[in-house]
């Protein structure tokens, strides 16, 4: 069977026992390393129409990879055939049109090299090692947010093979409700082998803000954030994050092992002023670290990938939005920030609204467009051994804060561990699943495409 498929292929089709079979690329959630039985791993388009079509003559399940950065392992499933996109990972910028045309196995790094070029962007992540596709298709928060929007909002086109083998272009003129589904649905409706994404002038350089404060002071620091940020310009995206700082020679020895309320913020616009701007974010408590300055935007994007290297940290995380950050609510992820059980856990909030929020709810897939926060919680252990402790706390944490505000999930930053996905399902697309449900029964009526944060075909 596996040699009939490398016949029709023009890329590796790699079984366990093959050699580079341990090579594709590895994915974020060690917790979830995946163990499929056949890894394709695609040049182009051609490979991916083969790797669908024959996974479907023969009854194959699939999994398809392209970042693999899924918290709940979604690119990683077990006794399967990997579709790997990886080898796929050209950028090619039209910069007169203000467009990117982008395979699906590239990370947004890959992305920020080439538009940078330009001096223009694309509301991305906030690690460059994220896989734009992953990212994009389940809407995709970024440094941009608040005045460009989600990385969803800015796809114009995609190339998408679907479980019939078929490629088919998604586009404002063509299988318009399939682009629709692919702003923030999910992998749900085939493989998409090539995005295309409006750009904005961006950089090349940027107001960066990033101070480091003692995280006994998270109820003042958060406090000063959340009144700075009612008033900020939508030029200002802006987060508040809790993190153990390693003993890196590199960094300050007063932030060395010490448990630190981070601040983040980019402006964008003009970075001189922006500096100013952002000022006040530099002076909400006792700094230990201030590493503000005026940065190349493709520093900023890449700013946090230590915090996340690839297949090393056990990861389960939960998220909520929050339709109000009250007095209450901030001592509660202050006293969470000072009861983490690992030092690489984080607790994040994240300021919204701005351009996301001046999308109307049934305009694409992602619904949730109006609460004016996000509470990340990020549960990131090294140890398999403490996985139970380490989950059962971000169970506990995300349960209490119900108390503060239950405006649904993000599923991008929802882990599952034997969890039933269709509650999250429900609450992230809330008034869109029903039409969601409509086009995958259109596109994907037998549900092969189910690796993923799952939606039911209707009238299945």
């Amino acid at each position: 069977m596996i040699a009939e498929l490398r016949e029709r292929v023009s890329c590796p089709v790699l079984a366990p026992e093959d050699a580079g079979f341990g090579e594709i690329r590895a994915v974020f959630n060690a917790m979830h390393p995946g163990d499929p039985s056949l890894v394709v791993s695609c040049f182009g388009t051609a490979d991916v129409v083969d790797a669908v079509t024959f996974a479907r003559d023969n009854g194959l399940a699939v999994s398809v990879r392209g970042g693999g950065h899924s918290i709940a392992g979604l690119s990683a499933s077990d006794s399967c055939m990997l579709i790997d996109l990886a080898p796929m990972h050209a950028v090619q910028v039209d910069a007169a049109a203000r467009l990117a045309r982008v395979q699906g196995g590239a990370v947004w790094a890959d992305v920020d090299r080439e538009t940078q070029a330009f001096g223009l962007a694309t509301p991305g992540g906030v690690v460059s090692d994220t896989g734009v596709a992953g990212l994009t298709l389940g809407g995709g928060y970024g440094w941009l947010r608040r005045k460009y929007g989600l990385a969803c909002d800015h796809l114009v086109a995609a190339e998408v093979v679907g479980p019939d083998g078929q490629v088919r272009v998604a586009s404002e003129t063509e299988n318009t409700d399939l682009l629709w589904a692919l702003r923030g649905g999910g992998g749900n409706f085939g493989v998409v082998t090539w995005f295309t994404f409006a750009l904005e002038e961006v950089g090349p350089t940027v107001a960066f803000g990033g101070t480091f404060y003692p995280v006994e002071e998270a109820a003042q620091v958060i406090r000063g954030w959340r009144d700075y940020v009612a008033i900020a310009p939508d030029e200002v995206t802006a987060t508040c994050l809790t993190i153990t700082m390693p003993a890196d020679p590199a960094l300050p020895e007063a932030v060395h092992n010490r448990a630190c309320v981070v601040v983040g913020a980019v402006y964008s616009g003009d970075a001189d002023e922006g500096m100013d701007i952002l000022r006040p974010l530099r002076e909400l408590g006792t700094p230990l670290m201030d590493m503000s300055q005026p940065m190349p935007f493709t520093a900023v994007q890449q700013g946090f990938d230590a915090f996340f290297p690839r297949n090393t940290l056990q990861a389960y995380w939960k998220s909520r939005y929050l339709s109000s950050l009250s007095d209450e609510a901030i001592d509660f992820v202050a006293d969470r920030a000072l009861d983490r059980p690992s030092p690489f856990t984080l607790v994040n909030i994240f300021h919204m609204g701005g351009a996301i929020a001046a999308v109307a709810p049934d305009a694409t897939a992602f619904a949730q467009r109006s609460s004016p926060f996000l509470l990340s919680i990020d549960g990131n252990w090294a140890e398999p051994a403490d996985n139970d402790a380490n989950i059962a706390w971000v169970r506990r944490t995300f349960a209490e804060s119900a108390d503060y505000g239950d405006d649904g999930v993000y599923l991008n930053f929802t882990g599952r561990s034997d969890e039933p996905p269709d509650v999250a399902v429900d609450s992230a697309f809330g008034a869109n699943l029903r039409r969601l449900a409509e086009i995958k029964a259109k596109y994907d009526p037998t549900n092969m495409f189910r690796s993923n944060n799952n939606i039911t075909p209707a009238n299945s």
